[in-house]
């Protein structure tokens, strides 16, 4: 009770106060991944990150956001008042979902010197309430959406994406998950410009067919890696990070290095580092594996320069 004597109703964005209290100059872009459930958010992340960290198929529906950022820090969930709270990894499907805010992880990965990455609970699950997700929202600053090809930007989803600011809808891209579920190329191609036509002006690029299976089995073979279109979407990543960067106040970059030829190594799986050197030391000590300029470092030049 308060003074009055009338009930405390808890700060229903309380749970803010335990994200960085930086300016927009000063952190990095939040990337939400979002779609409906089972479009391939979670396997997107793992393959964005480096690491099987993120629970797949049914436990992760039960979860809240995981919003994922550099480093090694210990595990917690941030719940509704801001609190922190600590978790196990081997125990993430425990989290109590109608408490949490979202859960906090830690990844030495080079995409994430770049941006965090929040990986949403799938929207339109009659098991999830939407608050969910929408509570969060509001703190992404750009999103990757995955739609399933053989279900291709159902109603459900062009609903909630109407719902979204214009703001945002430009910051975004519509990716096409599970390509290779479709077998003709003419079918394939059929749906690509479905897509694009319903789709014309709600997307920064829309639409970006990638198989997330194929991604990850093709690290170690270059023309694999190409024909998954995990090649293709990094480059729009990789833009998208950049216009958001420059929007936040973070330097104008020159152009990406060329594309790697062929070959028997991999491509590293991470859009360019994109930061204001004020803005990547005012947040997130440099990583040791990267090079001196703070500013940038594609992963297309870092790649080479492992080759040799």
């Amino acid at each position: 009770m308060n003074v009055d004597g009338q009930p405390v109703v808890p700060d229903p964005f309380a749970y803010q106060s335990a994200i960085e209290a930086d300016s927009p100059r000063l952190r990095k872009p939040r990337i939400a991944l979002m779609g409906e459930f089972s479009a391939g958010k979670s396997t997107l992340a793992n393959l964005l990150v480096e690491a099987d960290r993120l629970p797949v198929q049914v436990t992760a529906t039960q979860l809240p956001p995981i919003w994922i950022s550099y480093g090694r820090g210990q595990a917690h969930r941030v719940d509704l008042d801001g609190k922190t709270i600590p978790v196990s990894l081997a125990r993430i499907a425990d989290v109590p979902l109608a408490e949490t805010a979202y859960v906090r992880l830690f990844q030495d990965a080079q995409i994430l010197s770049s941006c965090d990455i929040i990986d949403m609970p799938g929207v339109s699950d009659p098991n999830m309430p939407p608050a969910v997700w929408q509570r969060i929202l509001p703190m992404a600053d750009g999103i990757l959406w995955c739609t399933h090809a053989t279900q291709a930007w159902r109603q459900s989803e062009s609903a909630i994406w109407s719902t979204l600011a214009p703001a945002i809808q430009r910051r975004s891209l519509l990716l096409l998950t599970r390509i290779d579920k479709i077998l003709g190329d003419n079918d394939r191609q059929r749906i690509i410009r479905r897509l694009r036509h319903e789709t014309d002006g709600l997307f920064a690029e829309s639409c970006l067919p990638i198989s997330l299976t194929r991604a990850r089995a093709g690290r170690s073979s270059a023309p694999d890696w190409t024909s998954s279109g995990a090649e293709a979407l990094l480059a729009a990543i990789d833009r998208l990070i950049a216009a958001i960067s420059k929007d936040l106040g973070a330097e104008e970059l020159p152009t990406p290095t060329p594309a790697l030829p062929a070959g028997p190594a991999a491509p590293a799986i991470l859009p360019r580092r994109i930061r204001s050197e004020a803005g990547f030391l005012g947040t997130t000590p440099r990583p040791p594996h990267m090079p001196d300029d703070p500013r940038i470092a594609t992963f297309r030049a870092m790649a080479r320069s492992n080759r040799g």
